[in-house]
C-alpha cells in the first residue's frame, strides 16, 4: 500500500476530496516526525511505537573484497508494535491474505511463448 492508496481509502470512508485527503494525511505524517525529532519518541495507542535509538559505531566487512570497513555510529528510528497490531498480525495467515510481491526484473522473466 502507498500513500497515494491510503488517501483514496481515507477519502472515501469519510466522503472528503483526494486533494484535502491528501494535504491532512501528509500534515500527519510531518507532524509524526516533527515531534520523533524535538522527542525522541512516539507512541500511538493500540498502534505502536516510534522511537531514536543510537547504534553504535561497528566495524563490518565489504562483502566483495572483505576488507573491514568502519562504520560511523548513527541515529535510526525503531517501531515496536502496540498489543492490537502484534494481535491482529499474529492472527494473520499468508495463505487467507496477499503476500507481499518481489518486483523482478524484466530480463529475468521468461520469453513470451510463441504460438
Amino acid at each position: 500500500m502507498t500513500k497515494k492508496d491510503i488517501v483514496r481509502t481515507i477519502a472515501e470512508e469519510i466522503d472528503l476530496p483526494q486533494f484535502r485527503t491528501r494535504a491532512l494525511v501528509q500534515r500527519t505524517f510531518e507532524a509524526l516526525i516533527e515531534v520523533l525529532v524535538r522527542d525522541g519518541r512516539v507512541e500511538l495507542r493500540n498502534f505502536g511505537v516510534f522511537q531514536i535509538k543510537q547504534r553504535e559505531a561497528r566495524l563490518a566487512r565489504n562483502p566483495r573484497t572483505g576488507e573491514p570497513v568502519p562504520v560511523e555510529a548513527k541515529n535510526v528510528v525503531t517501531f515496536k508494535p502496540g498489543k492490537e497490531m502484534e494481535e491482529r498480525v499474529r492472527q494473520f495467515k499468508a495463505s487467507e491474505g496477499k503476500t507481499p510481491e518481489t518486483p523482478h526484473d524484466a530480463a529475468d522473466s521468461p520469453p513470451p511463448s510463441q504460438p
